[in-house]
């Protein structure tokens, strides 16, 4: 169940849209509207979905079980095959998204964090990418990864893998294939992962008892090859398997595990066995979602109070306007008393 909406902390004023630097974002999601003009065909779909699929991969083994969290190994060629790959659905470079991802973890559901819902539902899902403020990389978050030169040029220069695709698709499947294989993939694919940030942490269930509000949820863990296993993410965050047991469908986990059975993936890390069954929020007190009314119970008494406060400065001003008001008409009333003839 959803824990309600309100906003709990107020933003730092740096943490604001940059609505100028927003407008090829904007541009991106009018672009599959061209589909009114080239049509759509089967052979279009079928690419729409599996450009999707694939770099969902990249995202979710690549940017986030790889290389923000380390939980499985691979050797440097393949490292950077994922780098590159992740760079293609168009989230910035992967030294930047793993950084922030790290700091994400470090203070979850606090006024510190990135993109917690706690700071608005829309401000967690997509304002904080459209923020200046989270623009650089921060390569003191992931020195393990910052070492690697060709890493930090993918990630300086991470456009040349979107555009290598885009330009590739359009050779190989005209305009159709360019406005529906590529651009709606890529809004499709956006806000898939971006559901994690924000629905992922308001809606679903909890099985682990963690410091913040995450859940669990099988229709984001379908849209997003496993990610949707949110709770269970956080509670073993060093773990390549997010779903935990055999009815938590993980398609990145699967992919992982065909991928170390030919020899690209080693040392996949998979939760303890004597962790699955304990931190149960069955079992005892939640103190994640405690923090998490407390937090919400704040944002509403901080609202309700400068609403009062507005109030009473709204009405004391008008007190003060009636008295003022009220004495000029006094005054007048005893000037033109004093001259009127007796």
């Amino acid at each position: 169940m959803p824990t309600g909406l309100h906003v709990a902390y107020e933003r730092d004023p740096t943490e604001h849209v940059n609505l100028v630097s927003s407008i090829p974002f904007a541009l991106v999601h009018l672009a599959p509207l061209a589909m009114i003009w080239t049509g759509v065909t089967w052979r279009d779909v079928i690419l729409c979905a599996v450009l999707y699929q694939v770099r969902m991969f990249f995202i979710t083994a690549g940017y986030h079980r790889y290389f923000s969290h380390h939980s499985y190994t691979l050797n440097r060629f393949w490292q950077l095959v994922l780098a590159f790959g992740g760079t293609t659905a168009v989230q910035k470079g992967p030294l930047w998204w793993a950084a922030l991802h790290r700091d994400h973890h470090r203070y979850a559901d606090t006024p510190y964090d990135i993109h917690s819902p706690l700071k608005g539902l829309w401000w967690s899902h997509v304002g904080w990418i459209l923020c200046d403020k989270y623009s650089a990389t921060r390569f003191d978050r992931i020195p393990d990864f910052a070492r690697f030169p060709e890493l930090r040029w993918l990630n300086k220069y991470n456009w040349v893998g979107p555009w290598t695709l885009a330009v590739a698709t359009f050779l190989a499947f005209g305009l159709r294939g360019l406005v529906v294989g590529f651009f709606l993939s890529t809004v499709l694919l956006w806000h898939g992962t971006f559901l994690v940030n924000s629905a992922a942490h308001v809606f679903g269930r909890r099985r682990y008892v963690t410091h913040d509000s995450s859940r669990n949820s099988l229709l984001i863990a379908l849209v997003t090859s496993g990610e949707g296993w949110h709770n269970n993410h956080h509670y073993v965050q060093s773990s390549a398997r997010q779903g935990f047991f055999w009815w938590e469908i993980d398609l990145t986990y699967y992919t992982l595990v065909a991928l170390r059975c030919v020899g690209v993936v080693h040392d996949l890390r998979r939760p303890p066995k004597r962790l699955l069954r304990a931190n149960l929020v069955c079992d005892g007190f939640d103190v994640g979602m405690f923090d998490t009314y407390i937090a919400r119970a704040g944002g509403i008494l901080s609202s309700a109070s400068d609403q009062l406060s507005d109030t009473y400065d709204h009405a004391r001003k008008g007190v003060a306007t009636s008295i003022a008001s009220a004495v000029s008409t006094a005054e007048d009333l005893a000037r033109e008393a004093k001259t009127r003839p007796a």
